[in-house]
């Protein structure tokens, strides 16, 4: 085999691979292959795009005709941040085929992976998180974590599918972040784009199947974009819609009356017609007591899944077919016959898997494919497994009407050449036989004929079929049996030779004078026959010896003694027990006396049933019923439920979705008097009762389908979208402000006033502010911006509850600033998809337990920063809510990182906790159980708190040792009477101590920490940084760092080492002119400096 040309074979270059048919002696496969790809090499280190791109093509083709390039790697990398777009996606292209396989490479341009996912190109976005997502390597999870977060919130719905295929990856890689993961499917599945929909399913059936909670308030939406979606996407929501609807509608045919219902009862004809009467009166009286209504949703799938079947894409409509099949009523499951027809004029491969499929429906719903019973006529061009299949369904089909069409067929199929094939003819034959009784002495007569055939293997099959249609009357044809005697001279097939021989001894009183001579011939062959052929020999002797044994005595005594001596084990075992058996001695047991009754009991016919008869119980079109067998990742098909669940979990959202695809016709309402008065009414009273930011924009843009579905709801609840319209106005004029110019002071100033006069209103507006915080905890997560919108928001509910927040301390606009910018790094803390919690603490204390209660909710520009210019740690005064009260059930816990170090371990994180009891009633026994953490990590609990009183607070502190990662460390919180699960999840700037040092130290520790364990940042600073005081201030805040002297002007030095390892981590920041400034890191933890990096960004950017 020669090597095929490459792509500039043409221009003189070579690619250096070894010709095949070369003589190995003039070098050939032993030559040396140190100057492979070198030309390849040079095009990608040239300063010209053109080479470039063109090496980069000649590679991407390499890969295509299965060639290794993986020794290319350092050279493609250095080409990651090319600034040609078209270089660019064909080296992430590359990357992706080998990021796994070179990870150390890899590693090293990681930072500019996230820099690709700031990039305004979105295909170049979406291949930097495809790559990111393919280096396995566990120590960048929280990077692909916060990647996988940011481009789940991105515009474009090609990155969030991306984002959506990276959610398996990463769950693969490690499957503890699967609570995270959940969070950001459950958000990627309230997109409203069809782009996005079929990748979440899959990620949703990857990480979480079990979570069908989740499905629930996008049920609606996902059957109404369901037609519009790509086919590969289709084919896995319908697959994961037919399991949902299993478990959340009635069965529609449980009023069926059992003979309906089972028509296999009727078809293998093992009922009698008593039985059949009883069971059918049965079902009667039950629909009479309890008529079947379909549930609107249940019809909701079915309508919108039916125009599928006419899909060119034949997985799709075999995911229709299955999901008809299992959910539809009986009167409407034909629709699928004349589909699936269609496809079997398809590729023999997509048949062989349809005509599985068939064969399996065509037990249940025999009469739906009966008027395409010249579909499945056997062409000669057939590959044999289709030839089989194709038989199976025929004889499925074969009632009293049709059966004589069939069996002309079947005659002609005997002829065939193909012997696996003629002998599945055969079995056919027996099958319909034995289920169609009028047909079953023409059957056998043509089956007696083959006898008489030349071909061996049809003989032998035909005499195994004969056998077991013989036994269902055996007396009516004894000349059959002496005809198959006469054949043991010449049939070979050890299971032909073995049926003849048991049919002559089950029935030897009617060949009774043929019997022994039979016995004769194989006694004479005995040691030459195979195991099965020795065994029914065995059988014969001993029960012609029990019926004849004048003539067989002796035979039967020689048989048994050659058999005494046989190699096989189970010959000898046998011969043992029947010799004990049928002749009697002295020892003999009771067995003995009834030897006759036991060797010449009466048999039941055997009943030839499908194959396919059981398959059912697997879901059709699933890998496990194609192979009969349970396949790895297989989900069983849920039982229906006895009784429906509870419909409205699907309206949780309805009334919101529904009407948002209708956007631009409220637009139009909101423009006529009657919405403006309205508006201009309770405008001045309402603040609380704007909804979340994702609600909104949730609907923008849907789907015509969309709208239909929810025309009746707008038409039943007029009043309810009134008053969502006047909701919405309000809140757009209400965020106008905050993003017109950057929120200045004055802004501020003006809102926090214009808040002031808003809390007359009281009594309409408490409930609503409680709804708005409520829905705004579930979308939070919108995008990349409605954290600050969500901010504003808790500001307008503050003064909702109680005039006790009258108290709250007051707040200095440097404080404002400050606590924004830390409010905003929330998005970099990995968590940022849990309800953000308000900082009710100072940083030197912390607060009564009844002003804590009062301020929950409270958004962080409340919180009072009071920098120390003196003090060489700046603590953050962040808190974090750990367990909400009304999820403790009245039970509330706070807590903030000390910055502290913590007494016990030094190589722990101190983390303070406020543990409140807002009930009436005292809690005991406060204690932490459980500790669910990762290889590595510690938790040092505090002591057991014995009895905490109702209205009181307590402060403890735990220490965490978080081995210097971003991974949130679960526990249980646990009562006298209840266990609670919680998460505490560090941001990177808490996981490190600050370091005194010199400025020589600093720069001699810098040198040795460069290269790899170096990054670099460009920023332009935000406004606010207007002095060194407030940029100091903003990076001592993100992270626990000291200030390190330096000399330089315009530059600014920290040092921190990690909590765990001690680790140095050096920041070195220089401003530049026109508000830039670089940002330099330096760290042997790589991964803990480009996250830090990115907090430190955010805080002193715009």
């Amino acid at each position: 085999m020669s090597a095929s040309p490459g792509y500039g074979d043409d221009k003189g270059g070579s690619l250096g691979e070894p010709e095949y048919g070369q003589d190995p002696a003039s070098g050939g496969i032993f030559s040396s292959d140190y100057k492979r790809h070198d030309d390849l090499k040079e095009m990608l280190d040239s300063n010209k795009d053109s080479l470039k791109l063109e090496a980069m093509k000649r590679i991407v083709a390499m890969i295509a005709r299965g060639k290794n390039t993986s020794d290319l790697f350092p050279a493609v990398v250095k080409n990651v941040a090319c600034k040609n777009i078209e270089v660019k996606k064909l080296v992430y292209v590359y990357l992706v085929r080998y990021a796994e396989e070179q990870q150390d490479l890899a590693l090293l341009s990681i930072s500019t992976f996230q820099r690709g996912l700031k990039d305004p190109n979105q295909l170049i976005r979406a291949s930097a998180l495809r790559v990111l997502s393919s280096i396995r390597v566990p120590i960048i999870v929280p990077i692909m974590m916060l990647a996988i977060k940011e481009a789940a919130s991105d515009m474009s719905p090609y990155v969030r599918k991306t984002a959506a295929h990276a959610i398996p990856k990463l769950y693969s890689l490690d499957s503890d972040q699967k609570d995270q993961l959940i969070e950001v499917i459950e958000k990627l599945l309230s997109d409203k784009t069809t782009l996005v929909a079929g990748s979440v399913v899959m990620a949703f059936e990857e990480v979480c199947p079990e979570r069908i909670d989740l499905i629930h308030k996008n049920y609606r939406k996902l059957c109404n974009l369901l037609i519009d979606v790509e086919e590969w996407g289709q084919v896995v929501i319908i697959n994961m819609l037919t399991r949902y609807a299993r478990t959340q509608f009635l069965n529609p045919n449980q009023n069926e009356s059992l003979l309906e219902e089972n028509p296999e009862k009727a078809f293998y004809g093992s009922d009698d017609d008593e039985g059949s009467k009883e069971e059918k009166s049965e079902p009667s009286a039950l629909v009479k007591r309890k008529p079947y209504v379909m549930d609107p949703d249940h019809r909701l799938l079915l309508r919108n899944t039916k125009p599928l079947l006419q899909s060119r894409n034949a997985a799709v409509v075999m995911a229709v077919a299955q999901l008809y099949f299992h959910l539809a009523p009986k009167a409407e499951v034909g629709v699928i016959a004349k589909p699936l027809v269609r496809l079997m004029r398809s590729h023999s491969e997509v048949q062989y898997v349809v005509l599985q499929n068939v064969a399996t429906m065509s037990i249940k719903r025999r009469g739906m494919f009966e008027p395409y019973l010249k579909s499945f006529y056997i062409r000669s061009t057939d590959p044999t497994q289709i030839k089989i299949l194709k038989l199976e369904v025929l004889t499925n089909l074969a009632n009293e009407t049709n059966i004589s069409t069939i069996l002309r067929e079947f005659q002609t199929y005997i002829r065939s050449m193909d012997k696996d094939f003629v002998a599945a003819t055969i079995q056919a034959i027996g099958r319909c036989a034995t289920n169609i009784g009028k047909v079953r002495d023409t059957c056998l007569n043509g089956l007696v004929q083959l006898l008489s055939n030349r071909d061996e293997l049809v003989v032998a099959e035909s005499v195994v079929v004969i056998k077991k249609l013989l036994q269902m009357q055996p007396a009516q044809h004894s000349e059959i049996i002496k005809h198959m005697a006469k054949l043991t001279d010449n049939i070979q097939v050890p299971m032909a030779r073995a049926s003849i021989l048991w049919l002559i001894g089950e029935y030897c009183e009617h060949v009774p004078k043929i019997a022994p001579d039979v016995l004769r011939k194989m006694a004479k062959s005995f040691t030459n026959e195979e195991d099965i052929v020795k065994l029914q020999t065995i059988n014969l002797a001993a029960k012609l010896y029990l019926t004849n044994s004048k003539q067989t005595k002796l035979l039967t005594q020689y048989v048994l003694n050659l058999a005494k001596y046989d190699q096989n084990y189970d010959i000898r075992d046998r011969t043992r027990f029947i010799r004990q058996l049928i002749v009697p001695t002295e020892k003999s047991g009771a067995l003995s006396k009834h030897a006759k009754k036991l060797f010449l009991a009466q048999k039941p016919a055997p009943i030839l049933e499908s194959s396919f008869k059981d398959r059912d119980h697997f879901q059709l079109g699933s890998l496990s019923h194609l192979l009969n067998a349970k396949a790895v990742g297989y989900q069983e098909l849920p039982d229906w439920p006895e009784e429906a669940p509870d419909p409205s979990v699907r309206n949780v959202e309805v009334p919101e979705w529904t009407k948002c695809p209708s956007r631009e016709k409220r637009k139009e309402r909101e423009e006529k008097p009657f919405y403006s008065d309205s508006e201009g009414e309770s405008g001045a009273t309402e603040s609380a009762d704007s909804e979340p930011e994702s609600v909104s924009e949730s609907g923008s843009g849907g789907s015509s389908s969309g709208s239909a579905s929810g025309s009746d709801s707008e038409e039943e609840e007029e009043s309810e979208e009134e008053e969502e319209s006047e909701k919405d106005e309000k809140k757009r004029e209400i965020k106008r402000a905050p993003r017109s110019e950057g929120s200045d002071e004055s802004d501020r100033e003006q809102k926090v006033t214009a808040k002031g006069k808003k809390t007359t209103a009281k009594a309409s507006q408490k409930s609503a502010s409680e709804e708005g915080s409520s829905s705004e905890s579930s979308d939070s997560e919108t995008e990349s911006s409605s954290e600050e919108d969500d901010e504003e928001e808790e500001e307008k509910e503050e003064p909702q509850p109680e005039p006790k927040k009258k108290k709250s301390p007051s707040v200095s606009k440097p404080a404002v600033k400050i606590a924004k910018e830390s409010k905003e790094m929330s998005l970099l803390d990995l968590d940022d998809f849990s309800v953000p919690s308000a900082p009710l603490v100072t940083p030197g204390n912390m607060v009564s337990a009844s002003l804590a209660t009062d301020l929950e909710g409270l958004s962080l520009t409340d919180t009072s920063l009071t920098p120390s210019a003196t003090s060489p740690i700046f603590s953050s005064g962040r808190t974090f809510e750990l367990l909400h009260r009304m999820t403790g059930e009245g039970l509330s816990v706070e807590y903030m990182f000390a910055r502290q170090p913590f007494a016990p371990d030094n190589r722990m994180v101190a983390v303070q906790i406020q543990i409140s009891n807002n009930t009436e009633s005292e809690v005991k026994n406060i204690h932490i159980k459980e500790p669910k953490l990762l290889s590595g990590m510690r938790i040092q609990e505090f002591p057991e708190i014995e009895s905490l009183p109702a209205g009181e607070s307590t402060t403890v502190i735990m220490g965490i040792d978080f081995c210097d990662s971003t991974q949130a460390a679960n526990f249980q919180l646990c009562t006298h009477t209840r266990q609670f699960y919680v998460t505490i999840q560090p941001p990177v700037g808490e996981l490190m101590e600050p370091v005194f040092m010199s400025e020589n130290e600093f720069r001699r520790e810098q040198g040795k920490l460069t290269g790899m364990n170096e990054i670099t940042e460009k920023l332009s600073l935000s406004g606010k940084c207007h002095s060194d005081h407030v940029i100091v201030q903003r990076v001592m805040s993100t992270a626990n760092m000291n200030r390190v002297p330096c000399g330089a002007d315009k530059e600014f030095r920290f040092a921190a080492k990690t909590v765990t390892t001690g680790t140095l981590v050096l920041v070195t920041l220089t401003l530049k002119d026109n508000s830039l400034a670089t940002l330099i890191i330096n760290s042997e933890k790589m991964v803990i400096g480009t996250m830090l990096a990115k907090d430190i960004v955010q805080a002193l950017t715009p």
